[in-house]
């Protein structure tokens, strides 16, 4: 029997774990293991990668462990470090070279690699592993805000537009386009209609699909279950290419996938990333849309006709409403200012 996509994600993030931890010191694996329980698989590979890029920076930029391996450093050694080694970390991580190759890291990326290793170094306390933990006194990095990306309504039905008939791609582009219109199609309505992530979307099983009552079961991304409800308008694009699907044989391991690729295996994140990319740089050239945005426009849309912010939070999966919040602020400030003149405080008389 062919493993649910979401187990063939976990295996190899369990894969990618040993991997990354067979580089680390041992007490690392022990922190890795103790916040299994608690975390996904996905998560705990973002730890082992933030956390082997500390022990990076670690050898290649402090003298101190100049020409030292990466399992070498002690706890010990993890205890005698002082904020200020910490705070040239971060300072490290808006810039540097490895093998040859520049690397670069933003305020959301450096703010999530001093987390883990916060993460790391209070469970290390905690535990009594290390007698310091210098990493709880080196702040936060203050984060920008950056204006949010979404595609407006009319921009909505171009992209979709040129997704069914092609006009705004290349004539090479066309040619390839006949063969998969029918796919992009469902795929692309599926995540505008509804709001998924591109995870959950290329983990659809054809049995997954329930017509009846217009819904999709998806795993979320702290892994549980859950129902999305489509519209008529989803439900057509999604059936005009499960009759096309039902007749493509896919290869073996992939046969419950419902999207395909044109290697008739299940179709990747990256994958629908250039499809999102292709389609969208003749309607959007202004704006860099990705599936994230697509999901952004369906909440927004979804709160301008509803309002209810917690609704929109359960529709979209989001665990913490306050996520949802600062999503859509700006559509509260819209809220807030169209709301001025609507309470009438007296009624108004023509003195003349």
């Amino acid at each position: 029997m062919a493993r649910s996509y979401s187990d063939q994600v976990n295996d190899n993030n369990i894969l990618l774990i040993r991997q990354i931890l067979a580089e680390l010191p041992p007490y690392v694996k022990i922190f890795i293991r103790g916040i299994e329980p608690t975390t996904a698989s996905r998560t705990r590979v973002g730890y082992c990668r933030d956390l082997k890029s500390f022990y990076e920076f670690l050898v290649t930029s402090n003298p101190y462990f100049k020409d030292r391996g990466l399992s070498e450093i002690s706890l010990e050694d993890l205890s005698n470090l002082q904020a200020e080694d910490i705070e040239e970390y971060l300072e490290y991580l808006k810039y540097y070279k490895k093998n040859g190759r520049v690397y670069t890291n933003g305020e959301r990326a450096i703010k999530r690699k001093l987390s883990a290793l916060r993460t790391f170094y209070a469970y290390l306390y905690k535990n009594d592993k290390v007698t310091a933990n210098p990493a709880e006194k080196v702040d936060m990095p203050k984060i920008h805000k950056k204006a949010i990306i979404r595609m407006d309504t009319n921009e909505v039905a171009e992209f979709l537009d040129a997704v069914e008939y092609g006009n705004k791609l290349s004539e090479r582009q066309q040619l390839y386009h006949k063969k998969t219109q029918k796919r992009d199609l469902a795929l692309l309505t599926l995540m505008l209609g509804t709001g998924i992530r591109v995870s959950e979307c290329v983990g659809i099983d054809i049995n997954d699909i329930d017509f009846n009552n217009s819904r999709i079961k998806i795993v979320r991304k702290g892994g549980y279950e859950s129902f999305v409800y489509f519209s008529d308008e989803v439900a057509e694009a999604l059936l005009d290419y499960l009759d096309e699907r039902k007749h493509i044989t896919a290869l073996s391991g992939h046969e419950n996938a419902f999207f395909l690729s044109s290697q008739l295996r299940r179709i990747s994140v990256r994958s629908v990333e250039n499809l999102v990319k292709k389609y969208s740089a003749g309607v959007t050239p202004m704006k860099h849309i990705t599936p994230h945005k697509l999901r952004s426009t369906y909440g927004t849309e979804l709160y301008k006709e509803t309002g209810d912010i917690y609704l929109v939070a359960d529709v979209l999966g989001h665990s913490d409403v306050n996520t949802t919040k600062k999503h859509y602020a700006d559509i509260d400030e819209e809220r807030r200012r169209y709301a001025k003149d609507k309470v009438q405080l007296r009624e108004k008389f023509d003195h003349n």
